[in-house]
């Protein structure tokens, strides 16, 4: 398990990463990660749109009741969670620029069907469709930074996008405003289509990116006979790490079902808190993705920003979970405080996870080794929310107090998993 430094065959390698962006400029001088912000903004930009928009669109729209809504939902997450693995073997078999391409344009002509769903059968084979194609989008793209971009430059580049993605998103969400405005049939629709072409806009975007073929490993033959192996799944630091990343990201549920629950019903914090509170952690997030990064060259400096992260993530939910009972200014005052440790929290676990991904995969297998950590961060995704609502918010400030400490411990143990990784992934002597 090494890391590359080149990128994948075909594609040219970037100057040396002293700073995404050019000088006066938003945008990154290096080429390839240019196009990927774009796509990036347009995809997001979509996301923004119809997420705002979609329990409204199925309940208000399309007819669908909640429960019905919500286990069509639920089944589409378990199907997005057994998508990830085989979109990495493909993208290591056949490329993932094109993986990618196949995918996303897939998912512009599937997602164009929202509008014509009559029937609960017809909206669980659709939702499932879609929610499959998008995280074997995800793992694709991660592979791609993984072959397209440098070394010393992915995961820079990956806070860097991921900051893209919530400039991008909180813009469509405040576009969908207008359609819940207007709350009709057609403001919906269009809203939804527009997501649509923002797929298919991707899908464009991206055959102008250069290379795209399968990536370097080893020879044709060996890579033959192994290939029906995935060596990720074999891999049990690897395995551990990603469970330990998928516990790290149910911070996720934390921030969008658990906090808005926890100050609406158990707090005296004035009620629009909420949407200041996801205002907090964007305008965050997107300040100080990128500079979380730093550090990260190397596992063991990864390891211990995890570590400093689940850390912050523990803090977090103390300062949240204390704010019960509390004076409305005093709970409002400690739950800003907890989302904005947080929030630094987030950031640190997010970029020290990224590097770790990469740099303990094996290679040659870049695409087993996402397929098999998105697979982790797609199942903490979907249970996240009934794990925060049923564990924590209705064990009240204990609940609190123990996410913390689970938080606190899958971040220190990085760590030791790391240093077990890099030791069998060290050549005999």
């Amino acid at each position: 398990m090494t890391t590359t430094t080149t990128r994948a065959a075909g594609v040219p390698t970037a100057p040396p990463p002293t700073a995404l962006r050019e000088p006066g400029s938003l945008l990154p001088g290096d080429p390839v990660l240019r196009l990927l912000t774009w796509t990036t903004l347009v995809n997001a930009l979509g996301n923004g749109l119809y997420f705002t928009v979609s329990a409204l669109y199925f309940t208000r729209i399309l007819g669908y009741t909640v429960a019905q809504t919500g286990l069509v939902l639920t089944v589409a997450g378990l199907c997005g969670v057994a998508a990830s693995i085989p979109a990495g073997r493909a993208a290591d078999r056949y490329g993932s620029k094109w993986v990618v391409i196949v995918l996303v344009g897939a998912e512009a002509v599937a997602s164009a069907g929202l509008p014509l769903l009559h029937g609960v059968p017809a909206f669980l084979l659709l939702a499932c469709t879609v929610t499959a194609l998008d995280r074997g989008v995800a793992t694709a793209r991660s592979t791609l930074y993984a072959q397209a971009l440098p070394a010393e430059q992915r995961v820079a580049a990956r806070g860097y996008l991921r900051a893209v993605t919530n400039v991008a998103m909180g813009l469509g969400g405040v576009l969908a405003g207008l359609t819940l405005q207007a709350d009709t049939r057609f403001a919906y629709t269009v809203t939804v289509l527009a997501n649509s072409v923002s797929y298919a806009l991707v899908a464009v975007c991206m055959l102008r990116l250069p290379g795209g073929g399968p990536a370097g490993g080893p020879p044709r033959g060996e890579r033959a006979r192994t290939e029906r192996r995935n060596p990720a799944l074999r891999d049990v630091p690897f395995l551990t790490l990603t469970v330990l990343n998928a516990l790290l990201t149910l911070q996720f549920a934390m921030l969008e079902v658990g906090v808005p629950l926890w100050i609406v019903r158990d707090t005296h914090a004035p009620r629009a808190l909420v949407a200041a509170g996801m205002l907090v952690n964007t305008v965050l997030v997107v300040l100080f993705q990128v500079r979380a990064t730093r550090g990260t060259d190397r596992p063991g400096r990864a390891a211990r920003v995890c570590l400093r992260g689940g850390l912050l993530l523990a803090a977090g939910c103390v300062l949240i979970g204390l704010a019960h009972g509390l004076s409305p200014v005093a709970a409002s005052v400690l739950l800003v405080l907890g989302l904005v440790v947080e929030t630094f929290g987030e950031v640190l676990t997010q970029a020290g996870g990224w590097a770790l991904s990469y740099d303990l995969a094996g290679d040659g297998a870049a695409g087993a080794y996402q397929g098999v950590y998105n697979t982790g961060t797609a199942a903490a995704g979907m249970a996240g929310p009934a794990l925060i609502t049923l564990g924590v918010i209705s064990h009240g400030a204990v609940g609190w107090l123990a996410l913390g400490a689970l938080l606190a411990a899958a971040g220190a143990a990085m760590v030791p998993v790391t240093g077990w990784g890099q030791r069998r992934a060290a050549p005999a002597v």
